[in-house]
């Protein structure tokens, strides 16, 4: 790959014809990466972008990401946009114009051809992150009569601008599918053999509405290339490949970590976003765990009579905080990875639930008895208040690991993102139950 202060330097001294020499030798995706990491400003971009040859161009804009699409795509002319927008799969030039102005995406499809249009209207019509909004119109498909003869000689025709030509799809008169094929088998089989001898007839279909989450779960399950998208009716509409699942793996896996660590989602890499939008995804999370954490300091007023009598039970408030929180965290992650490849469902909550319970007493007592040595031997309390340290400690643990699996579980059943109901939400949750537990626990046994 070209050394990146090397192009800096052809384009510092505008050495354009090295700048080219050296770009067509390079790997489409690796080219897309040195203009991301150059970082140039619009005008020296849009320089270097056209120096690419037309063959490749719309193949290196398809790995740019949406920032650098949009800025390179409202810079070149009206023609030469339409040209790479003509060039791209259907669906990579679908996802580029919902990003785009209305404004520009009208001025963009007045240029391209009536297919493309056609192409790119019918995947912008599907609801976001549906299969049908990633799906690609760019396929093979062949009819039950064709011979293998026939059928490669229409893949050889019609080949060259599909997203694969790997599987081909057999369908009937009226585009309902009937089989599949692969190119494997057309190469290997007798020329005059017919397509419906020879087809697998078995075909597993993703609907256009199916959830893009559950699309990869699909591909996860039959470990297939490509699978074929059908409409309501049945019909073939498109099909998704496996590099689609996984930017949809990256996308969905993401989103999970950032609603986990209560940050509202972000299509955006970290370092193209700015200080202010930054702060708009976290502050309204940190705004909404702040307000709801004043319970917890209402509970600790509501109990000063039995801290003011014993204030060394201030100083076990943290120790339950934070091993309740963690203990929540742990199931909860648990779970909600869990959910995420479907290995559990709502059906499963009870024995889930009878699971966690007795992990909780397994990793309750543990902690409870290495604690009462620590109270005893180090802190030297009364036996007392070791005994409520301890019974607290596990019966905190018990309820944490609780509401850690559970409230995934209802996030799902209800439909919201069971990450939502990770780590600081649980955290604040059972914050607030461990001191009602304490403090009922420390108010009976001490008699306050």
């Amino acid at each position: 790959m070209l050394d990146i202060e090397k192009m800096r330097e052809y384009i510092e001294h505008r050495q354009y014809a090295k700048i080219r020499s050296e770009i067509v030798e390079m790997n489409e995706a690796d080219i897309a990466a040195m203009l991301e990491e150059l970082e140039l400003p619009g005008p020296e971009l849009i320089q270097v972008f056209r120096m690419l040859p037309k063959t490749i161009a719309a193949d290196v804009f398809s790995f740019l990401s949406i920032e650098l699409e949009q800025t390179i795509i409202t810079m070149l002319t009206d023609r030469e946009a339409a040209t790479i927008i003509d060039n791209l799969f259907a669906d990579d030039a679908a996802d580029l114009m919902e990003e785009m102005p209305a404004n520009v995406v009208k001025r963009l499809l007045a240029q391209t051809t009536a297919e493309t249009r056609r192409d790119i209207n019918h995947l912008l019509q599907y609801p976001e992150d549906s299969a049908g909004s990633i799906m690609t119109v760019e396929f093979v498909d062949l009819k039950e009569d064709y011979t293998v003869a026939q059928a490669i000689e229409r893949i050889r025709k019609v080949g060259i601008d599909k997203e694969t030509i790997n599987t081909c799809y057999v369908t009937n008169q009226y585009r309902k599918i009937k089989g599949t094929i692969s190119l494997r088998m057309l190469l290997l089989s007798d020329t005059s053999e017919r397509i419906g001898d020879l087809m697998e007839e078995n075909v597993i279909t993703i609907s256009t509405l199916m959830d893009q989450e559950e699309v990869s779960r699909q591909f996860q399950k039959y470990d297939f290339d490509a699978m074929p998208v059908v409409d309501s009716e049945k019909r073939l509409v498109g099909i998704i490949t496996v590099d689609d699942v996984m930017d949809i793996i990256e996308q969905e896996a993401t989103e999970d970590i950032e609603m986990m660590a209560a940050i509202t989602p972000t299509d955006k890499p970290y370092m193209k976003t700015s200080v202010f939008e930054t702060f708009k995804k976290r502050i309204p999370w940190l705004l909404f765990l702040m307000i709801s954490a004043t319970f917890t300091g209402r509970i600790i007023q509501g109990y000063q009579d039995a801290l003011s009598a014993y204030a060394v039970l201030t100083m076990y408030i943290p120790m339950f905080m934070d091993t309740g929180g963690n203990a929540g965290g742990q199931s909860s992650v648990t779970i909600i990875r869990s959910i995420s490849l479907g290995e559990v469902q709502f059906r499963d909550m009870l024995r889930i639930v009878w699971k966690e319970i007795r992990v909780a007493v397994l990793c309750g007592i543990t902690l409870a008895v290495v604690n009462f040595g620590k109270l005893l031997l180090l802190d030297r309390v009364g036996m007392q208040v070791a005994l409520i340290v301890c019974l607290t400690m596990v019966v905190t643990v018990i309820v944490a690991k609780t509401v850690g699996c559970t409230l995934p579980m209802l996030a799902k059943k209800i439909g919201f993102d069971p990450a939502v109901m990770a780590s600081p939400f649980i955290t604040t949750i059972v914050d607030a139950v461990s001191l009602v537990i304490y403090f009922q626990i420390a108010t009976r046994m001490l008699g306050i």
